[in-house]
């Protein structure tokens, strides 16, 4: 399968900087929607959506004006996921699957430009869409964006484990090589997206984790602004850190399992590079 990686949506936060030890600047707070967009040779399938073409002409209404104040997210119609796809020589329409790692504004906000697609997610995180237990789970999902009815495939057992996680296989109309990785914490249905490519394994941690540093042997380091962010949206913390932690041991493990996360700048650029 031949696999593209996309920036679905720029965004500028205050803060995020890391110095490193000689007072060199390390991160300077760009955060990408790290979106992929995977050939299976019959169709295309579309992991993450990032924040869909609305954002150009009517981010506030979109987004919500407080998410827009404090990211200030590109307004750039050759970021949205439709228009990548089309400069490949695409037609959207061939987007016959979208799997998600959760239903976040800056994951899902897609969704509209492909109204015909199947998409897939967790059933627990379909379950806090539909029906949130708190003020909190009620605020994150941003109501417009699902107005257009998107067609669910939600997804509660599991199969044979996946590198020591559970995995749910065999995603309904897709191949084999596409799964589902639970990992709470962000959000109670968050889940990483892994793709065998051929010649190794993606996995689209999506927000388990917001800086590179927190998975690398080297780590856990984070950007003070960014680690208090990641905390004031996080659903459980417990499970929150308990997949970061298996995450990293992930990493470290001699596999053929590239990791990356939905907003990392840094890894985003490598994996484009490569």
């Amino acid at each position: 399968m031949r696999v593209h990686h996309f920036n679905c949506g720029t965004m500028r936060p205050p803060g995020g900087r890391l110095l490193d030890g000689k007072g060199g600047l390390l991160h300077r707070g760009r955060m990408v929607c790290h979106c992929l967009l995977v050939e299976t040779g019959s169709e295309l399938v579309l992991i993450e959506t990032g924040m869909g073409s609305p954002v150009v002409t009517r981010p506030e209404e979109w987004l919500g004006d407080r998410f827009v104040r404090l990211t200030k997210p590109s307004r750039d119609d050759n970021e949205t996921a439709v228009s990548q796809i089309r400069a490949l020589g695409f037609d959207p329409a061939d987007v016959g699957h979208i799997v998600l790692t959760h239903l976040d504004l800056d994951h899902a906000g897609g969704l509209v430009d492909f109204p015909d697609a199947t998409v897939h997610v967790f059933e627990r995180e379909l379950q806090a869409l539909r029906n949130p237990i708190d003020a909190a789970e009620r605020g994150r999902y941003r109501t417009v964006q699902f107005a257009h009815g998107p067609k669910f495939s939600a997804y509660g057992e599991l199969g044979e484990s996946w590198f020591g996680f559970d995995a749910v296989r065999d995603l309904r109309g897709l191949p084999p090589e596409i799964l589902l990785v639970p990992l709470a914490g962000h959000t109670r249905g968050h889940a990483g997206v892994a793709v065998d490519t051929g010649d190794g394994w993606l996995l689209n941690a999506g927000d388990s984790y917001f800086f590179h540093g927190q998975v690398t042997a080297k780590g856990p380091q984070c950007p003070p602004g960014l680690a208090f962010f990641e905390r004031s949206v996080q659903t459980d913390k417990l499970a929150r850190i308990h997949n970061q932690l298996r995450l990293r041991e992930l990493v470290a493990a001699d596999n053929d399992v590239t990791v990356f996360c939905a907003h990392d700048a840094t890894e985003f650029d490598r994996l484009r590079r490569d």
